[in-house]
């Protein structure tokens, strides 16, 4: 059981997070670079912005940043992080990761040497090389950013604008990891396996899209899984109501952890997808060959909100319609 919970707990902890309410200011930002393009075909709003190729093949773009704190807190695992978080981008997509580009700036050699080192673990791990960037020495600041390019078949993407009612939510993590030592937020699931499982795991976003097995999907990002779900549903005009006894989760009580910080962790290795009814089993299935935990736990509607269920109480996280999380209403202009 989720112990010691309540819904207008949960609810209060998504909305106030700090890792969901920084996401406040992305409609503002869109609204003042957004240039349409004939061969864009998905921009903000989605992990990866599509270019059209040629007729069967997209190139995939992406770029994220890492908290300060994060580099203050362990510049390795900072800059381990910013290959994952962008190889993630990539495989939301339903894409295949081809190279890295990072811009670093760095107060002193020693978090320069270790940001690099992290990056070039995760780059290994992963089998995404970083094949140039910019770099900012000495600064008064540490910050690190990574761009990504990836490719997929224009048939196999997956996007996030795209559930539609009816559809299952589901809620994929690894649950084999632990709360890593510098940074409470973040679940460490990745720095402890093979390049082999890791590698295998990824692919699994890919193969869903191959076989349109999903209708829509994010990578779980520093919102959590709530959060990151809200934005889906943003920018897909739906909303749904989740049953938190059925949310992925490790043994909470064993780690000390609330189940109101668990969901709002960033996990090494997560997703969040909606999926036709009759193809949740295969779904899960493909998961669970991998070792990820995949599990249902509620359904795509048409009201706009995305709302929390435990023990026959619902409490409404979010009205996506009236303020959403990013700002980006689903006007059909805002994504693609």
């Amino acid at each position: 059981m989720v112990k010691d919970c309540s819904t207008d707990t949960v609810a209060r902890a998504v909305r106030e997070y700090e890792g969901v309410t920084r996401k406040r200011e992305i409609g503002d930002m869109i609204r003042s670079l957004r240039i349409e393009s004939p061969d864009v075909i998905a921009s903000f709003g989605e992990d990866a912005a599509v270019i059209r190729h040629n007729a069967e093949d997209a190139l995939l773009l992406a770029a994220d940043g890492i908290w300060s704190r994060l580099m203050e807190a362990d510049p390795f695992w900072a800059g381990y992080c910013a290959v994952l978080v962008n190889v993630h981008d990539i495989a939301a997509m339903g894409g295949r990761p081809v190279a890295m580009v990072d811009v670093l700036s760095a107060t002193n050699d020693h978090i320069r040497d270790e940001v690099t080192r992290g990056m070039v673990t995760a780059s290994a791990q992963f089998g995404v090389p970083i094949v140039g960037g910019h770099l900012h020495p000495e600064t008064p600041y540490s910050v690190v950013d990574l761009a990504i390019l990836g490719t997929a078949r224009m048939d196999q993407l997956i996007f996030s604008n795209t559930a539609e009612e009816g559809d299952v939510v589901v809620a994929a993590i690894d649950l084999d990891g632990r709360v890593h030592p510098s940074c409470s937020f973040n679940w460490d699931s990745v720095t402890m396996k093979s390049a082999e499982t890791v590698r295998a795991q990824i692919r699994v976003m890919e193969d869903l899209g191959k076989e349109r097995l999903v209708t829509a999907g994010k990578d779980i990002s520093n919102p959590g899984v709530i959060g990151t779900l809200g934005m889906l549903l943003e920018v897909s005009g739906k909303g749904a109501v989740i049953d938190l006894e059925a949310i992925p989760r490790p043994d909470l009580s064993a780690l000390g952890l609330p189940f109101e910080q668990w969901v709002r962790m960033y996990p090494g290795m997560g997703f969040i997808l909606t999926v036709r009814p009759e193809n949740v089993e295969e779904v899960c299935r493909r998961f669970d060959d991998v070792g990820i935990t995949a599990t249902a736990i509620g359904e795509v509607d048409g009201t706009g909100r995305l709302s929390v269920r435990y023990l026959g109480r619902e409490t409404q996280v979010f009205d996506l319609d009236q303020d959403g999380i990013m700002g980006i209403f689903s006007d059909g202009g805002a994504c693609r």
